[in-house]
């Protein structure tokens, strides 16, 4: 009996040291996001101008950001060696004047406080050809230094400006495809990403096509990123736990990384990670499959590690979205039309991730079971489905 409690005592123990150690690791308060991005077209050039925004929720922790880069990333269809990439950063924080050489000097961000920096970029060609015709979306990739009681972190954070979007069809255009007792029809949008508004992309692209009974179904990844729910691997460091139970997981799963499974530990717990790993592989010695990601929670199936979604996002570790069931009913309401967030693979594996009241879960089953969106870059995250 007390060799039971002692060996109970040090499990209490490991579990609260690897929490503790868990929930210590140096992070820093900074947030960062990207906003009112515009884009002008000057001769066959481009000029794109937007902000960032810096915020500092803690109450009494001042950090210091002594470097910050933009560095754009363009995205075509086409060969852009010749496009000339001009970048231009002009600090305007609240308590200090405003540089006019675009030389980023070392600035506090104090508890409760704010900065915004205006970021100018210019497209320009060697040749005759239109740029605006050449590239279609440009990434703009932060690099930041966060300095503070933390130590030092450098931090890496983009989103995608769209250059341009593809016309929306109208009903007279829209070519459905037969499926089951179901017609289905994808709908190309341009690259979403944080800069969106989910809702807004249904009524947009949707809006002038749906019929009462129809069903919206939009990529559990294309929510995830409008959401923000993704990170550069760089800004992940992965534990020893991490390093040690990721290597049980198959190739081909997005656990199967260091920085994969840190994600999922950042998400759940490194508790509730190595319960979950436990159980799950004595199960699985007795045959017994899948109990890891049904302990893990939903986040386990839902991760994208690189390489798991279409570029730029290919560079970064997608998480599944927040709060999906409410975001159906929210888009269902403002479009009169079941809505549908889904997960879909070439393999005809179909899983509807969530739906709003009264969607008729089996119809999706067999729309998307063909995959009509595809599995490539074929960026049509909407499928909108029609009972025949």
């Amino acid at each position: 009996m007390c060799v039971l409690l002692v060996i109970l005592l040090l499990i209490g123990l490991g579990v609260f040291w690897i929490e503790a150690r868990h929930r210590l690791r140096p992070a820093s308060p900074l947030k960062l996001r990207q906003l009112d991005w515009s884009v002008a077209i000057k001769g066959h050039d481009l000029e794109l101008e937007g902000w960032i925004e810096i915020t500092n929720p803690h109450a009494r922790m001042e950090v210091m950001v002594p470097e910050l880069q933009v560095k754009p990333v363009l995205i075509g269809s086409s060969d852009l060696s010749d496009v000339m990439v001009r970048t231009r950063i002009t600090p305007h924080h609240p308590d200090e004047d405003t540089r006019a050489d675009g030389y980023w000097p070392a600035y506090i961000v104090k508890g409760h406080k704010s900065t915004r920096i205006e970021v100018s970029v210019s497209l320009s060609g060697l040749t005759d050809a239109a740029v605006a015709d050449r590239v279609d979306t440009v990434w703009m990739d932060v690099h930041w230094t966060n300095y503070g009681p933390f130590g030092r972190l450098n931090r890496r954070q983009g989103v995608v400006v769209p250059l341009r979007r593809p016309a929306v069809r109208q009903p007279s255009e829209a070519e459905f495809r037969s499926g089951e007792n179901c017609k289905v029809l994808p709908l190309k949008t341009h690259l979403l990403g944080p800069l969106d508004s989910t809702i807004e992309v249904l009524r947009d692209y949707a809006g002038e096509l749906v019929q009462p009974g129809d069903i919206l179904t939009i990529g559990e990844t294309p929510v995830a990123v409008i959401q923000g729910r993704y990170t550069h691997p760089s800004m992940v460091e992965p534990s020893w736990i991490a390093r040690l139970l990721c290597r049980v997981f198959h190739p081909t799963s997005s656990l199967a990384t260091a920085c994969g499974l840190q994600t999922l530990i950042d998400q759940v717990g490194p508790t509730r990670v190595l319960l979950a790993w436990s159980i799950g592989l004595a199960l699985k010695m007795i045959g017994f499959k899948g109990w890891f990601y049904r302990l893990a929670g939903d986040q386990a199936r839902l991760i994208d590690d690189i390489t798991g979604t279409t570029p730029p996002y290919d560079q970064t570790i997608v998480l599944g979205p927040e709060d999906p069931v409410r975001l159906c009913q929210d888009a269902a309401d403002t479009l009169g039309v079941g809505v549908a967030i889904v997960d879909v693979n070439d393999l005809g594996r179909v899983k509807v991730l969530a739906s709003s009241s009264g969607c008729d879960e089996a119809l999706l089953h067999r729309a998307l079971r063909p995959n009509p969106a595809g599995n490539a870059n074929e960026r049509t995250p909407l499928v909108l489905v029609r009972p025949a």
